[in-house]
């Protein structure tokens, strides 16, 4: 069996580490108890944080012991970011997201079993802390010098950065000193960014308890021109389906470049590393047929929506462009699909030339009409031949959306009254 350790290298997921020997050779000692942290600074998780629960999730399936800390306290803070000062979110907004983020990592680890995962949350060891204890007890161990060092403060000193921001660092540390004190945690996962703070907490507790404990980081999931990954025209990946439809997620990796799909094929799904080798190979030879983007796109959205909106989104895909069954697809689908292909809403039922117009197909009236004359205008996959065809009644099922199509690949959609 491959060990965890050769498995996350394998697979492009160590960027930074302590000592691996050391590492290893406590992981086969026995089941180390590890933690991954996240804050609460937005409702929902995104696809980078995603990375990091997978990572969490393979440790466990090696045996591990996942302790999954969501950041009531430093949540209220934000960790520093290059750009300048967070806006700093209300305590009840803080709480609401902790709640919510806690259901999302819940279903991607096991609560069951001898290694079954925790839930912790920092603001249990904060808030009954007073200021004197917190300066005594963390503040001692950090020398100035060194914070001043970090790139994201040298950054800020000219444009400034606040104390509060400044201390990040010091609330992130005391984490692992506490994990550690409490659970007996000796690892710490995350992303590569973070790595400054991760390895404060490894010297914290060092520091104060004289104890060796080792930390991980990923890399930065990036496209391939160096950018980060993780954004789509449309906003931010999130795995909250009320922020980004299964649909929407669905087709953001389905639009993965072809020099990235073999890395994120390898970082993002539980696929054998010898099994992706073989799919990127017959990728290789047939790039237009994308089958290692589709295959991306159902084992993600798989896992972070289930079975059936996967099969829905592959559904949608095909029927969109004449391929499948307009009145198979669930309604909230067909309604994502065309509301990520900029479908709007009418007040009245058009004619097809404006209603092409509307829906962004055509730049014009005129533009429309010739391409209806042409043969390239489609509603709900059937081909148009009068300019003046009225939409009333041509909604897919009771979903009230009128399928538009223009050519082979732009589609769209109107959705009547």
């Amino acid at each position: 069996m491959t060990h965890v350790i050769d498995d996350l290298e394998a697979r492009g997921l160590i960027a930074h580490s302590t000592d691996l020997d050391a590492l290893r050779d406590e992981m086969d000692a026995g089941p180390l108890t590890y933690y991954v942290g996240f804050d609460p600074t937005a409702p929902s998780l995104h696809v980078g944080n995603l990375l990091q629960i997978l990572t969490a999730r393979r440790l466990q399936l090696a045996g591990h012991r996942p302790l999954l800390l969501v950041g009531g306290s430093t949540g209220l803070i934000g960790d520093p970011k290059q750009s300048g000062e967070r806006v700093m979110n209300s305590k009840e907004t803080v709480a609401e997201w902790v709640e919510r983020i806690r259901g999302q990592v819940s279903r991607f680890v096991s609560f069951e079993g001898d290694n079954a995962a925790v839930l912790v949350n920092n603001l249990d060891w904060t808030q009954s802390l007073s200021t004197v204890d917190f300066l005594r007890d963390i503040g001692k161990h950090f020398p100035v010098n060194r914070m001043l060092a970090r790139d994201v403060v040298a950054s800020r000193l000219e444009s400034g950065i606040s104390y509060t921001e400044f201390s990040y660092v010091l609330l992130q540390a005391m984490d692992y000193l506490e994990l550690h004190r409490r659970h007996g945690c000796a690892l710490q996962t995350g992303g590569s960014d973070q790595w400054g703070n991760i390895t404060a907490g490894v010297e914290l507790v060092r520091r104060a308890d004289g104890d060796r404990v080792h930390a991980l980081a990923t890399p930065l999931i990036t496209k391939a021109d160096g950018t980060k990954f993780g954004k789509t025209e449309s906003g931010t990946i999130w795995l909250d389906p009320a922020l980004m439809s299964p649909y929407a997620f669905y087709q953001s990796w389905i639009q993965a470049e072809d020099l990235k799909v073999g890395e994120y094929l390898k970082q993002f799904t539980f696929l054998p590393v010898d099994e992706i080798d073989r799919v990127m190979a017959e990728h290789a030879e047939r790039p237009g047929a994308r089958a290692a983007q589709r295959l991306l796109a159902s084992e993600l959205t798989t896992l972070v929506h289930g079975e059936d909106e996967t099969r829905a989104a592959e559904l949608a895909s095909q029927a969109l462009f004449g391929r499948g069954d307009l009145t198979e697809l669930p309604a909230s689908t067909l309604e994502a699909a065309l509301r990520e292909a900029g479908g709007v809403e009418l007040d009245d039922a058009p004619t097809v030339v404006d209603a092409l117009v509307a829906a962004g197909l055509a730049d014009s009236k005129s533009a429309a009409r010739r391409a209806v004359a042409e043969g390239g205008a489609y509603v709900n996959n059937e081909r148009v031949e009068d300019p003046e065809l009225t939409l009333a009644g041509h909604g897919v099922g009771d979903s009230g959306w009128v399928v538009l199509r223009k050519g082979k690949r732009s589609v769209s959609g109107v959705r009547l009254p």
